[in-house]
C-alpha cells in the first residue's frame, strides 16, 4: 500500500531505483537544494507540487529536507501494450479514460464497474487525478490491484494514439448530441469521462470523434461521473453480450 518517504537522498534513490512513485512534494524555495529529485521526477513523468512548508510539518516531524515523496498502492501499465495485448488474444478492446477526476471515491467506484464490466483498462492523467493510494484501493474494492492503470503525461496525445490503433473515441457527457444507448460499443472504443465540477475539457473534447449522453428526467441535469460511468460500462456489457 501506499508509503512515503522523505529526505533528498531517499526519494531520489525511489525514483531511480523505479519504484512506482505517485506524487512528490516540495516545499517552496528549496528547488535549488531538490534539483536532482525534480530532474528525475521530470525524467519519469511524475508529479511535482510546491506547497507551504507547513504542509511538509503536518506530514511529518522528522527532517524531510524539504521534499516529500508518496509512493503508488498500485503499479502502472504502458497503455500501448495493453491495447496490443488486447488484440493479441482476439480481444475486443474498452478502455475508461478518466479528465482530470479527482476524488478518490469515484475513481475507485468507476475502477470497480470498469472491472466488472470487462474493461481491459482504466487511463488517467500525471496532474489532475485523484492520487493512487489506499483509500482509492480501498474504494474499488481491489479493482484498481486487478485492472490495469495506465497513467499518462497528456491525455489528448494518449486519445490520437488510441484512435491511431483503432479505437473509437466517445465522450460520456451531458453535452452529447446522441444518447448513450445509440453508441456501438461492440467496436474497439475508448468511453471518456470528465472532472466532477465542468466535464469533459475543451482539449480532451476535441479528441473525442463523437458525444454520448444519458437520458434524465430531473431538473439537475447529470449524473455523479462514477454513476455515469456505471451506466456506460453496463451498456457496453449489454452489446458485447459478454456472460458471467
Amino acid at each position: 500500500m501506499e508509503g512515503m518517504i522523505y529526505g533528498v537522498h531517499p526519494v531520489l534513490e525511489a525514483l531511480e531505483s523505479g519504484q512506482e512513485v505517485d506524487r512528490i512534494f516540495v516545499t517552496r524555495g528549496r528547488q535549488d537544494s531538490v534539483d536532482p529529485v525534480l530532474e528525475a521526477a521530470k525524467a519519469r513523468g511524475i508529479h511535482v507540487k510546491f506547497v507551504p512548508v507547513e504542509k511538509l510539518q503536518r506530514l511529518t516531524k522528522k527532517n524531510h529536507q524539504g521534499v516529500i515523496a508518496f509512493l503508488s498502492a498500485v503499479g502502472f501499465a504502458e497503455l500501448d501494450n495493453v491495447v496490443s495485448d488486447c488484440y493479441e488474444r482476439g480481444e475486443t478492446p474498452l478502455i475508461v479514460v478518466l479528465d482530470r477526476v479527482t476524488d478518490v471515491r469515484n475513481v475507485g467506484a468507476i475502477a470497480r464497474s470498469a472491472e466488472c464490466c470487462g474493461a481491459h483498462a482504466l487511463v488517467i492523467p500525471e496532474q489532475q487525478s485523484a492520487p493512487m493510494n489506499a483509500d482509492a484501493v480501498k474504494s474499488s474494492a481491489g479493482a484498481l490491484l486487478r485492472l490495469p492503470i495506465c497513467r499518462v503525461k497528456n491525455l489528448s496525445h494518449a486519445l490520437a494514439d488510441l484512435e491511431n490503433s483503432g479505437l473509437s473515441i466517445v465522450g460520456c457527457t451531458e453535452k452529447g448530441d446522441s444518447l448513450l444507448a445509440e453508441t456501438d460499443f461492440t467496436l474497439p472504443l475508448a468511453l471518456v469521462l470528465g472532472s466532477e465540477e465542468d466535464g469533459i475539457s475543451p482539449a480532451v473534447w476535441k479528441g473525442c470523434r463523437s458525444h454520448a449522453k444519458i437520458p434524465t428526467v430531473g431538473t439537475l441535469g447529470s449524473l455523479n461521473v462514477s454513476v455515469a460511468a456505471g451506466m456506460a460500462l453496463y451498456e457496453a456489457l449489454r452489446q458485447r453480450g459478454l456472460k458471467a
